[in-house]
């Protein structure tokens, strides 16, 4: 996908799950307050953080698309790794505090044997089922241009728009049972949606730190190189390999061995046939670095990596 097409693509998801999110927080808060559900109330808080944090990400997607300059040579794609930080916080926060009132309602009804969504009003009910169609659509949206695109935040967007159908299942779930009678039903469900809510938010920061921390690229990059090097019939080794990743994008940093016999005109014909070659076969490598030794001596640098992609 080339760049404007990348950014134009993930600006338009992202304002859309914005916009959607501005009606949900209202209409849901206004109706969990005048129908009197607990449970619908939570949930229109917290598409009042979504909206928090999608406006976080607007402003990390603005900085990320900056050209690259002095003091960032390689670009401001990093900013779209922070953004899902940003992302995966919230969302841990959010489940903490869902969980945490939950826990405290059902005290609350074992206790003294009340529920306030014992007296829902139906409307409350159709609202819920609304919010999981709508949100089933927005996931699916998302998830397609973060696939697409390779945006770590718009894929945590994804995934936050996945929680947000668990959410409305269990309000609608506890509705549907305190308007029969078992005002319980309500909390239980938002306590286990919250530990199911978490458990994305945790994976969400541990994906985006990884890719701060530089860390090794995935499975499918790693076995897309290899492919790519191996059509270079000129390439005898892999001396060394290293990728460094800068938001969606990649940097790659290559020693391979070649013929000695060969002269450095040679050498560095095959250098930039593997440099063109590697960016047009590969998505989102932005740039491509090649050194070249002559395989099998002593003076090519070896590691405990060597001949093998990482």
């Amino acid at each position: 996908m080339p760049d404007s097409t990348r950014i134009n693509a993930t600006e338009r998801i992202v304002n859309i799950g914005l916009g959607a999110n501005i009606v949900l927080a209202l209409l849901k808060t206004f109706a969990g307050i005048v129908g009197n559900s607990a449970g619908l109330l939570a949930d229109g808080i917290n598409s009042t953080s979504d909206v928090v944090y999608y406006a976080f990400v607007k402003v990390f997607m603005k900085l990320s698309a900056k050209p690259a300059d002095h003091e960032h040579p390689y670009g401001h794609g990093q900013m779209e790794s922070i953004a899902a930080l940003v992302v995966g916080s919230f969302v841990a926060t959010t489940a903490v505090g869902i969980f945490w009132k939950s826990v405290n309602d059902m005290y609350e009804i074992a206790r003294f044997g009340t529920g306030e969504a014992a007296t829902a009003a139906r409307a409350t009910l159709y609202i819920a089922l609304g919010t999981i169609i709508v949100k089933i659509v927005l996931t699916r949206i998302t998830l397609q241009v973060g696939r697409r695109s390779g945006h770590t935040a718009v894929i945590a967007l994804a995934q936050d728009h996945r929680n947000d159908i668990f959410s409305a299942v269990a309000v609608a779930i506890g509705i549907m049972f305190a308007r029969q009678g078992y005002p319980w039903m309500d909390p239980l469900a938002g306590a286990l949606v919250a530990l199911i809510i978490l458990h994305t938010g945790i994976g969400i920061l541990r994906e985006s730190s990884a890719e701060l921390m530089d860390t090794r690229p995935n499975r499918k990059l790693a076995t897309a190189l290899r492919d790519t090097i191996a059509s270079q019939k000129e390439v005898k080794t892999i001396e060394e390999m290293h990728t460094h990743r800068f938001g969606p994008y990649y940097v790659v940093n290559l020693t391979i061995g070649i013929d000695g016999k060969l002269s450095v005109a040679e050498g560095d014909r095959i250098a930039s046939e593997l440099e063109q070659r590697i960016h047009h076969m590969i998505g989102l490598v932005r740039r491509v670095y090649v050194h070249y030794h002559p395989a099998g001596t002593d003076d090519a640098p070896r590691t405990r990596n060597a001949g093998r992609l990482q």
